[in-house]
């Protein structure tokens, strides 16, 4: 266009409508994000997290005079993770034509299989439940199905990313008790070092998914912040853990752990959902929800999509932006191990639809 023009009418055309990268451009950058991410996680993760749920733990030392309220607590994590098939299939069918997605999902649930195996065997070494009532209440469990909480992929993202943080703070604080830190007068006298030792490997796992869906909800974020924002608020406006509806004995499962001391309303708000929003640049709740509010209440003038960019007051984009492009660097250095970056290099392209104003900032990643 610049050479057909004349000079004089290159500063006199009027300013291009945000959203300069088109939709499948976006689309593309997220894709070749997600696949250079999955390939860095697998690495990492067949390198520092290749452990055995049978092997990896001395379950012969496993107390066999568990507090009841542990036994609940660990028979209740078993539960949960009973639906890893179909945390994993249904995922996987709803990103199936992304290659890093996809493959990550089912790389996740492998992880997840051993999650499962675990918790299993904690419940039956600890001599609290026959092998036939562990048969019986797996095929209670099973008779039933988890569905996805949200529709699309950008919600069900999102949600995860918050699922894994709570997951991993539960795995954190049953560890602290079982290594006798506990500040509840009913377990402090408790201590298994073989159950603190599964409860402190599996939240580390959990902590690698978190990164790697809080790396996609980063991406989204920067490429989509509107949608984005807006996925945000309608999860946490909603969100529950995982087979809750499911679990027969959810309820006494839950009290029994918020009486622990593992995981409460003021957890997921303290330790979940801040820290979630610190990692994403979102001040609080209530700033998240007015930014949206003022957004919306912005009108959208000819194409220009003056309303777009008042989303950017409700977060710090610059910090995103730093994350997303920190992240593109550490793909790049596994790629030139590798020798893609010689072949198919995975590049980071700026979103050019952001005000200045809203690139001013450098944020940290969250903990790899």
């Amino acid at each position: 266009m610049a050479e057909i023009l004349p000079p004089n009418m290159l500063n006199e055309r009027p300013s291009t409508p945000a959203g300069l990268l088109s939709s499948r451009e976006k689309d593309r950058l997220i894709e070749r994000g997600f696949l250079g991410l999955y390939r860095w996680y697998t690495a990492r993760s067949q390198e520092t997290r290749n452990w055995n749920p049978d092997r990896s733990f001395d379950w012969k030392a496993l107390s066999k005079d568990l507090p009841p309220e542990i036994v609940t607590v660990t028979q209740g994590f078993f539960a949960v993770e009973q639906y890893a098939p179909d945390f994993t299939s249904s995922l996987l069918n709803l990103v199936r034509r992304s290659h890093g997605r996809s493959h990550f999902q089912l790389r996740w649930g492998s992880e997840e299989e051993k999650h499962a195996d675990a918790w299993e065997n904690a419940v039956l070494f600890s001599g609290k439940r026959s092998p036939q009532w562990i048969a019986e209440y797996k095929e209670r469990l099973k008779s039933q199905t988890w569905e996805l909480p949200f529709p699309d992929a950008i919600h069900n993202l999102v949600y995860t990313v918050f699922q894994e943080r709570a997951t991993q703070l539960n795995y954190l604080n049953m560890m602290k008790i079982a290594q006798g830190k506990s500040d509840k007068p009913h377990l402090a006298d408790f201590s298994d070092p073989v159950l603190a030792k599964v409860a402190q490997t599996i939240a580390v796992d959990e902590a690698a998914h978190y990164n790697f869906f809080l790396e996609g909800v980063r991406m989204y974020l920067y490429y989509y912040p509107q949608r984005t924002l807006e996925a945000i608020k309608n999860v946490i406006g909603q969100f529950s853990m995982p087979a809750s509806a499911l679990v027969p004995d959810w309820k006494e499962f839950s009290e029994t752990v918020y009486r622990a001391g593992i995981y409460g309303p003021r957890d997921f708000n303290r330790d979940v959902m801040q820290v979630v929003f610190r990692n994403l640049g979102i001040e609080s709740r209530k700033a998240l929800e007015d930014g949206i509010k003022k957004t919306r209440e912005v009108p959208d003038f000819d194409g220009y999509n003056h309303k777009g960019t008042a989303i950017f007051d409700t977060f710090d984009y610059g910090m995103v932006e730093g994350d997303v492009k920190r992240l593109h660097i550490k793909i790049q250095d596994y790629e030139k191990e590798i020798g893609f970056d010689m072949i198919d290099p995975t590049e980071f392209v700026e979103n050019p639809a952001v005000p200045e104003a809203g690139a001013k900032s450098s944020g940290q990643a969250a903990d790899d």
